[in-house]
């Protein structure tokens, strides 16, 4: 089987998929359907967003679908009539088995992590909230469970200190359409080995990478700099860590944090969630004592901006983040 012979069924949603669908197009395999969520309200005018998928698929004249039940008989049976030979699943819904069974040679789905590690929604993430030195992609075949099915293959890549997870983002999304080229020239090839998780799993529970919520973005002071700094590495630029800045005992909202660096010079000298500010610089104080100095933030009703230019529009007398 050649690739323009090999029918595809792409499923997905956001930019991070749009890379994979962009290079199996480009590559001149054949594309028969693409699968995406419908469109939805959006914004402060409800304007109907559509996701990147979607229109990367309009775009190219690719068969669109964009069912709001995936059990839903007519989806189905569209689905069906497209006689796919081949799947591929990159950050979209949790499939019924009805349509992952439904290809002769099988559904794949591009993780964005080196499975067993960081099972769900948010791998990138976690990855840079626990402060791991490596990532990478993985290709699996699905079965029930969700994030369990064989691996395929995997491509490692490392977390630089500096990273945020928009970097990491990237960078795996480019090596995700790498890998997924690769996945399916092995399966046109039949050279495609896999190996079971539980095989890599060590005897030890796998890593869980629970979807975001606001709650988990909210800034504990009483813990480590260095767990601070990792929350806030792991959700910048989106959807950002957080903090309530008080002021002489007055709220003045939640204040969101994109950069910091930890101060190792100066532990001790402040209390956690104590703030102190000097020629431009803010620092606050961690649960070990070392200061967190914070380099931008956004104010509530404010833009995004350098710290320095914060502290120039502002007026505070004894702040603290609670």
């Amino acid at each position: 089987m050649t690739k323009e012979e090999l029918k595809i069924v792409f499923l997905g949603t956001p930019d991070f998929a749009v890379e994979s669908l962009k290079r199996i197009v480009d590559g001149g395999y054949n594309v028969v359907g693409v699968v995406t969520m419908p469109d939805k309200p959006a914004g402060r005018g409800h304007k109907l967003y559509q996701s990147p998928v979607k229109e990367f698929a309009v775009a190219h004249g690719l068969h669109l679908m964009q069912p709001v039940k995936l059990k839903d008989p007519e989806f189905v049976d569209e689905l069906r009539a497209l006689d796919a030979d081949l799947f591929v699943v990159i950050a979209f819904r949790m499939l019924p088995e009805v349509v992952w069974t439904m290809p002769r040679l099988g559904t794949f789905n591009l993780h964005a992590s080196l499975l067993p590690r960081y099972r769900g929604a948010a791998p990138i993430n976690w990855a840079v909230i626990n402060g791991d030195r490596e990532t990478g992609v993985t290709t699996f075949f699905l079965k029930h469970e969700i994030d369990t099915g064989d691996i395929i293959a995997q491509e490692r890549v490392e977390i630089l200190p500096t990273d945020n997870v928009g970097d990491v983002h990237d960078r795996l999304m480019m090596l995700g359409a790498d890998l997924t080229i690769k996945t399916i020239d092995d399966i046109i090839a039949g050279t495609l080995t896999t190996i079971p998780q539980d095989q890599l799993t060590g005897g030890e529970e796998p890593t869980p990478a629970p979807k975001i919520f606001k709650e988990t973005c909210k800034i504990d002071w009483n813990v480590p700099a260095v767990k601070i700094h990792n929350l806030v590495r792991g959700l910048s630029p989106y959807p950002a860590a957080w903090s309530t800045l008080m002021d002489d005992d007055a709220e003045l909202g939640a204040v969101k944090i994109f950069e910091t660096r930890i101060d190792e010079a100066s532990a001790g000298s402040l209390t956690p969630g104590e703030i102190s500010y000097e020629d431009g610089k803010l620092y606050v104080g961690s649960g070990d004592g070392k200061r967190v100095e914070i380099l931008s933030l956004q104010a509530p009703g404010k833009r995004r901006m350098p710290t320095a230019d914060f502290l120039r529009g502002s007026r505070l007398g004894s702040p603290r983040f609670v």
